[in-house]
């Protein structure tokens, strides 16, 4: 089967804009020509590529055929580096990275590839491994160190957690220490629900693992912000904090109970000449963003967020 680049560009179009007119007007047609390039698209598959919605979302196929374009897409943009006689095409990246990844480092070393764009899926260890797994991602910022099928993974070091809070809330919620038993009525943040960082520190810490009152807040430097106002006690990335524990605007709960989770970065084996720039840039800055790995461990053990 010969797949049509231009169908294919209008699926991509789709699933990255969420509608068939924002898809339109991205690619400069019409909205018809739009459905109809799908439509002969889904024909010549034989099955469903877009599940229409608010936003149109694809299906696992039609997820596997517009990452299929961006990767030919960067394969021919490193090609006409090379060749003076092609034009060079703007390649379009999709990569799974941890949300405090983004929030500390990760841009930095995006932005020294000027000649990319990204299309970043933000989610945790686990879902960051099936991405891969399924093809729908070229690369990924993940704690599963051994390396997907068809990856080649290079450790990035670690992202240091500090459990802390501000000293209005320290004084409130545990003015005779944190113990056991203050922990288990203190507000704390957590990121979202497959976020066990805090449950972890807990239990190597205090030897407990309570289910104190909770405040749900799916943003990095929401958590930052909530902890400064006083919210709540949560694992904050030390990148992000580092200011505020200088100037004592954070502490940590207990000191010397940092918390590392190792860090990789697992990308394609096939696209990996066309992925150099960007993978060298990767390690660059995390090499002076974050601590180096102390030891092997298991992913399961390290949950990222």
């Amino acid at each position: 089967m010969q797949l049509d680049y231009a169908h294919l560009a209008a699926l991509a179009a789709i699933l990255r804009t969420g509608s068939f007119e924002a898809a339109a007007q991205e690619l400069g047609v019409t909205q018809s020509a739009i459905s109809q390039r799908l439509k002969t698209l889904e024909e010549r598959v034989g099955m469903p590529l877009v599940l229409r919605g608010t936003p149109c979302e694809g299906t696992e196929t039609g997820r596997r055929l517009a990452a299929h374009l961006d990767q030919v897409g960067l394969l021919e943009g490193a090609l006409a580096r090379d060749l003076e006689t092609l034009s060079p095409r703007v390649a379009r990246l999709r990569i799974a990275v941890t949300a405090d990844s983004l929030a500390t480092w990760f841009l930095k070393a995006a932005a020294e590839v000027p000649d990319l764009l990204f299309d970043l899926v933000v989610d945790d260890q686990d879902f960051s491994a099936d991405w891969l797994r399924r093809g729908e991602v070229v690369a990924a910022v993940t704690a599963h160190e051994a390396p997907i099928a068809g990856c080649d993974s290079t450790p990035l070091g670690a992202m240091r957690y500090v459990a802390s809070a501000s000293p209005t809330y320290m004084a409130r919620h545990f003015p005779s220490g944190v113990t056991a038993e203050a922990i288990a009525t203190a507000p704390v943040l957590i990121f979202d629900a497959k976020d066990r960082l805090q449950q972890i520190w807990m239990a190597r810490n205090l030897g407990v693992t309570p289910t104190p009152p909770s405040h749900r807040l799916p943003s990095s430097t929401g958590f930052v912000e909530a902890s400064l106002r006083g919210l709540g006690w949560g694992m904050n990335p030390e990148p992000l904090i580092r200011p505020h524990l200088q100037s004592g605007a954070l502490v940590p709960l207990i000191p010397d109970t940092t918390y590392d989770t190792p860090l990789f970065w697992q990308s394609s084996r096939l696209l990996a000449p066309a992925l150099e720039a960007l993978s060298k840039a990767v390690q660059r800055v995390a090499k002076q963003t974050l601590p180096p790995t102390s030891s092997p461990t298991s992913p399961s053990t390290f949950p990222p967020r």
